[in-house]
């Protein structure tokens, strides 16, 4: 499953204000709260299941990019949510640089291996120094959203 599938504009964080990993998970949690797309109740469990995993192994996977993501019982289908810090933050990220995109990926519980493509898709796109650039380069959470879509289509 692509990315873009998961996404919407109001799914698209253009500039985070977040700045620490805690407040990143926070933001991005509460920006699908405020979209309707998971449910108040569920914003703590959530949050929380967030932060335990980056306690296990951070999801900054190089490069400025980090892919939290969590199970929910509260969900029927994945939600995605793409966020973007230009100061960048520390997400303990493995080559030690600040993270300036953020995919959160929040999926149910009772599909456990459903996201493994999706993250793969992610980390292969994000890989590309001229996805970055154009990730970058957009302004609104339109443009952002209309530069993954067409970085998606070249890489098919």
């Amino acid at each position: 499953m692509n990315i873009v599938s998961l996404l919407s504009e109001r799914r698209v964080i253009p500039e985070m204000s977040a700045g620490t990993r805690d407040e990143v998970l926070d933001e991005m949690v509460s920006h699908l709260v405020a979209a309707g797309d998971l449910s108040v109740t569920s914003h703590g469990i959530v949050v929380e299941a967030l932060a335990a995993r980056e306690e296990r192994v951070s999801t900054g996977i190089g490069h400025g990019v980090a892919i939290p993501h969590c199970y929910s019982d509260s969900l029927n289908e994945s939600v995605a949510l793409f966020g973007r810090s230009r100061r960048g933050i520390d997400f303990n990220a493995c080559d030690n640089a600040v993270v300036h995109f953020f995919v959160l990926l929040v999926v149910p519980q009772n599909q456990p291996n459903s996201h493994l493509q999706t993250l793969a898709g992610i980390a292969r796109l994000f890989s590309q120094h001229a996805v970055r650039e154009k990730m970058t380069e957009a302004s609104t959470a339109s443009d952002l959203l209309r530069s993954l879509e067409q970085c998606e289509s070249e890489l098919d």
